[in-house]
């Protein structure tokens, strides 16, 4: 009867999966991605950076789409990477200079952000995502990932 109950139980979970990280789990997915690319630019800077300007695979992900890599290097600001297709035109821009479409000045927040070894700090902003470049509330997740480079990954509200 107990194992019944464990195998209906495990099978609605995994029925209703598809609903159940939706939009709600992007949050979650953001900040393991995170974790991810974080480990991936310690191990190799340079390939994890191909990898997440190229923005696919599993550096771009969520339900739609819409969650991706950005990396600055955490001295001057200046990105290196950007998996949004519709924001390639940042590479190589100070990240300290952007502001939304409201005036407010996020990027001076997401570089004091990575400027914290071991801490994952929360920006919300207005950014064009990479199906739909029309501005839409965004959260970043955004930490220092070692003495060169800081990283975010964001997730649309």
């Amino acid at each position: 009867m107990r194992k019944n109950i464990l195998a209906a139980a495990s099978g609605a979970i995994l029925a209703l999966s598809p609903m159940a990280f939706a939009h709600p789990a992007d949050k979650y997915i953001a900040k393991a991605m995170l974790m991810t690319a974080a480990a991936d630019v310690t191990f190799d800077s340079k390939h994890a950076f191909e990898e997440f300007n190229m923005g696919r695979g599993k550096f771009l992900t969520g339900m739609t789409g819409n969650i991706y890599v950005f990396c600055f290097n955490a001295a001057d600001g200046k990105f290196v990477a950007q998996g949004n297709v519709n924001a390639k035109d940042l590479l190589g821009t100070d990240v300290r200079a952007l502001k939304d479409p409201t005036g407010k000045a996020y990027g001076e927040e997401i570089y004091a952000a990575g400027q914290k070894e071991g801490v994952i700090g929360e920006v919300t902003y207005m950014f064009g995502k990479p199906t739909d470049p029309k501005p839409a509330h965004k959260t970043s997740y955004v930490t220092r990932v070692n003495a060169d480079y800081a990283c975010g990954v964001g997730y649309y509200d």
